[in-house]
C-alpha cells in the first residue's frame, strides 16, 4: 500500500519557500547570499501595533478565538473595507484567517468541484493553481505579456470561458508584475462576467497599499458583480506583518458561511494576540505606513534603473507591490561560465549559483520567459545584487 496520498504526491513545493531554502542552505556553508526571492517587507511592524499586542497579552487574551475572527476585529474589517474601498460588508460577510493564504484555501474548498475550470491570468501567485489542483479544479492559464504589462484583456477572458468556468482568480496589484488593474479595465472583465452569471470571482488585494499610482480598484464595487465577488485581503504586506498571519475575506454570506464551517475542521480560529493587534493596524488610516510605501518606490525607481542597465532584460513599470518581473529570455541557450541556460529555472539558479542572488523562475508564475526578483531590501543590498548579476552576465 502507498504512504503518501497521491493528493501530496502530485503537489509542487512552493518555488518561493524552496529558493529561500536553497539560499539559507548555502548561507549555512557560509557563502555570502543576498536574498531577492521572498515576498516579505524588511521593515519592522509599526511599534502602534507592537504595543497592541502587548496589551493584549497584559489584558489576557489567552482562550480560543472565534472560528471567524473576534467581533471587534470583523467591526474594524468592514470599517476598512468602506474606508478604503466603499465596499459594505456585514458581519456574516466576514471571515478572519491564519493569513490570505487559507483564505484562498478555504474559497476553494467549498466553491470547486472535480472538473471545474479556474481561470488565472499569467503570471499568477505561485500558490494559485496548487490549491486549485487540491480541491479537484483545474487551472486554466490565460497568457499575457510585457507588452500587455502582464494584464488580461476582455477579449482573452472571453475566449477562456468554457461551460466549465466556475471561477477567475488574480490578484491587483499583482505578485509578481507589480501591475495594477484600473477601475476601466476591471469594468471591462465585468462586463463579460455578466454575461456569465455562474462564474465567481477570486479579487486577491493584499498588496492594496502598495500603490504608487494611487486610486486602487476592487471588483466588488460594482454591483453586478458584488454578489460574485470574494475579495481576500491581509495585514502582511501593508503593515509588515507577515508572521503574524491574519487574513481575510469579504464575501456573499452563503460562501463566508461556508469558509467559516470549513475554517472550524481544520485550524478553528485565528490567533488571539494577533487578532487584536489587528484591529488596532486596521482602525489606524493608510497614512501611518506611508513611509513603507515611498521606500518601496525608491526601491522601485532604484532596482529598474540598474536592471535596465544589463543587457537582455527587459523590464515592465511595476505600478505597485515590490517586485520586478524581467522577461530574461535572451539568455535562453546560451552557455554561461559553462553552464547552459535552457530556461527561466536554468537561469534563477545560475544567479544564485554565480552571483549568490536569490530570485524565483518565472515558471512558478505561468510565465516561463521571467523570473521574478524581490525588492524588498535595501537599498545597499539591492545595488550590490544587481551589481553581482550584472558581473557573472557580462
Amino acid at each position: 500500500m502507498q504512504l503518501l496520498s497521491n493528493r501530496i504526491l502530485n503537489m509542487a513545493t512552493s518555488a518561493t519557500l524552496a529558493m529561500a531554502a536553497k539560499a539559507r542552505e548555502l548561507r549555512g556553508e557560509g557563502k555570502d547570499i543576498i536574498g531577492l526571492s521572498l515576498g516579505e517587507p524588511d521593515f519592522n511592524t509599526p511599534d502602534f501595533i507592537k504595543e497592541a499586542a502587548i496589551q493584549a497579552i497584559n489584558d489576557n487574551y489567552n482562550s480560543y478565538t472565534p472560528v471567524d475572527g473576534y467581533v471587534e476585529l470583523k467591526e474594524a474589517i468592514i470599517t476598512k473595507f468602506k474606508r478604503d474601498n466603499n465596499l459594505t460588508y456585514s458581519l456574516p460577510q466576514i471571515v478572519v484567517s491564519t493569513g490570505a493564504k487559507q483564505c484562498l484555501a478555504n474559497v476553494a474548498a467549498v466553491m470547486l468541484n472535480a472538473g471545474d475550470e479556474v481561470i488565472l491570468p499569467c503570471p499568477y501567485w505561485v500558490s494559485y493553481a496548487d490549491i486549485v489542483k487540491l480541491n479537484d479544479g483545474i487551472p486554466v492559464e490565460v497568457k499575457t505579456s510585457i507588452d500587455t504589462d502582464f494584464k488580461m484583456t476582455a477579449a482573452q477572458l472571453e475566449t477562456a470561458i468554457t461551460p466549465k468556468t466556475k471561477m477567475i482568480w488574480f490578484s491587483s496589484p499583482c505578485n509578481p508584475s507589480g501591475s495594477i488593474y484600473s477601475k476601466e479595465e476591471l469594468r471591462a472583465l465585468a462586463d463579460v462576467l455578466v454575461k456569465n452569471p455562474n462564474i465567481y470571482v477570486v479579487s486577491d488585494e493584499i498588496y492594496e497599499h502598495i500603490n504608487y499610482i494611487g486610486g486602487h480598484a476592487s471588483m466588488a464595487q460594482f454591483d453586478d458583480m458584488y454578489n460574485r465577488t470574494i475579495t481576500v485581503n491581509g495585514v502582511s504586506k501593508a503593515f509588515a506583518m507577515t508572521g503574524w498571519r491574519v487574513g481575510y475575506i469579504g464575501a456573499p454570506e452563503k460562501i463566508a458561511r461556508a469558509c467559516n464551517k470549513m475554517q472550524g475542521q481544520i485550524t478553528s480560529g485565528t490567533n488571539c494576540i494577533a487578532q487584536r493587534a489587528v484591529i488596532t493596524a486596521l482602525n489606524q488610516p493608510p497614512l501611518r505606513v506611508q513611509y513603507m510605501i515611498d521606500e518601496f518606490k525608491v526601491r522601485r525607481d532604484l532596482i529598474l534603473g540598474l536592471l535596465n542597465d544589463i543587457e537582455g532584460f527587459k523590464t515592465n513599470m511595476p505600478e505597485g507591490a515590490f517586485y520586478v518581473f524581467p522577461n530574461v529570455s535572451h539568455y535562453f541557450g546560451k552557455t554561461l561560465r559553462g553552464k547552459t541556460i535552457n530556461n527561466a529555472t536554468d537561469f534563477s539558479l545560475y544567479l544564485l549559483e554565480e552571483a549568490l542572488v536569490a530570485t524565483v523562475t518565472g515558471d512558478a508564475f505561468g510565465n516561463p520567459d521571467c523570473i521574478r526578483i524581490s525588492y524588498a531590501a535595501s537599498q545597499e543590498q539591492i545595488t550590490e545584487a544587481i551589481k553581482r548579476i550584472k558581473e557573472v552576465l557580462s
